[in-house]
């Protein structure tokens, strides 16, 4: 499994529907409201057979709300 973090940006006064879509269709381990530049902050175990940009396509930049994702890949370091 690879773990991934997508950091999310939505519209003015959205961010809780895009929240309770995400937990609607079941696809993150965990789920955080953020500040800053971003309102969401989500952790996702992918297989590493997947294609990430894909999955982020199919199941995360869909949601209407969204303005931005930034999404970040981890590496086992040690």
């Amino acid at each position: 499994m690879t773990c991934i973090f997508v950091q999310l940006r939505c519209q003015p006064g959205k961010t809780y529907e895009v929240a309770d879509e995400i937990y609607r269709r079941e696809i993150v381990s965990e789920l955080y409201s953020t500040s800053g530049d971003f309102d969401l902050l989500m952790k996702v175990y992918l297989e590493e057979s997947v294609d990430v940009g894909k999955w982020i396509s199919d199941n995360i930049a869909n949601i209407p709300g969204i303005t931005r994702s930034l999404t970040t890949l981890t590496f086992r370091a040690f």
